[in-house]
């Protein structure tokens, strides 16, 4: 394959405490399941931690260009055209003046331009600009929804402003939310060679996507999403463009003497990598990659199967 892009699976291990991993954007409550009792976090909000580090990533850049991004929260990088789209007027923006003026050189010239934004690479994108749609599917998808490795209970927290709810009124605004107590997150991605020979996705965007997710996790201070901490990263690597094991999802799981919903650190459970090490007997596996910056997970998972490798973010 042209492009050398391997297929495989993510894993990517994070932990919550007593914040909102993912809140519903109409209601701002943690996205959860009632009946499993699962913190549910979406593809949307990772892909979100993963653009924002690469923006952030920009501004610490002596030219500010280490990364073109093509879903920018700036509204300043999207509103040049005042009557077009969002995505068009994104496009008028990345053209800066170049746009061909042969209109047959125009299709050609803005997937190469969308290729040139490592967002689009990874998770796809569309352009709507007349005379230049694009529409490239993303060879980097996770799961829509990814439940959590353990069971919690939500806790109803109060909170003040010293700001007036209104200009009629002296006093703070007083609202309650729901927070996450703990959670060990899991979510679980896939890499698409074949729709990676379309992005243009280089091997180095991969690279680039594990720091990102990393680092970003470790790196936000927002009022609700501070306090959370990557835990394991893994890359299970197939042999073959079309090979594929089921379950994989469900590969790590966590043992723990006390009731789930009652966990609050890592010291509370153990992982049991045992499925995860069965993996590496699949002729279809090719290795699995890891990283952790934790000790004592680092000599489990090398210990488990000469098949693991450890990887550098």
């Amino acid at each position: 394959m042209a492009n050398a892009i391997e297929k495989s699976e993510i894993l990517f291990l994070f932990e919550s405490k007593y914040t909102i991993p993912n809140g519903d954007p109409f209601t701002g409550e943690q996205r959860y399941d009632e009946e499993t009792k699962r913190i549910l976090v979406s593809d949307v909000r990772i892909k979100r931690y993963v653009r924002d580090h690469f923006i952030a990533q920009n501004f610490l850049s002596e030219n500010n260009e280490k990364y073109t991004v093509y879903v920018f929260n700036d509204r300043s990088q999207v509103t040049e055209g005042k009557n077009e789209s969002g995505a068009s007027a994104r496009m008028q923006v990345l053209w800066n003046g170049k746009k061909p003026k042969d209109k047959k050189e125009i299709p050609e010239a803005a997937l190469k331009l969308m290729q040139s934004c490592i967002d689009v690479r990874l998770f796809g994108g569309i352009s709507t600009e007349k005379e230049a749609a694009v529409n490239i599917t993303g060879p980097v998808q996770f799961a829509l929804l990814n439940p959590s490795l353990n069971k919690a209970d939500l806790r109803i927290h109060q909170n003040t402003s010293v700001f007036s709810s209104s200009t009629e009124k002296s006093r703070g605004a007083i609202g309650t939310t729901t927070v996450v107590p703990y959670a060990i997150n899991q979510i679980h991605g896939w890499i698409n060679p074949y729709s990676a020979q379309l992005s243009g996705l280089k091997s180095e965007d991969i690279s680039e996507l594990f720091s990102a997710m990393w680092k970003s996790l470790n790196n936000i201070n927002t009022r609700s999403k501070s306090n959370q901490s990557s835990v394991i990263l893994i890359q299970i690597v197939y042999n073959e463009p079309d090979d594929k094991l089921y379950g994989t999802d469900s590969l790590i799981s966590i043992e723990s003497e006390k009731e789930e919903e009652q966990i609050r650190s890592m010291e509370d459970y153990s992982f049991n990598f045992e499925k995860l090490a069965e993996a590496t007997k699949s002729p279809k596996v090719k290795e699995i990659r890891f990283y952790t910056e934790i000790e004592d997970l680092k000599k489990v998972i090398s210990g488990l199967d000469p098949k693991f490798k450890e990887m550098e973010l």
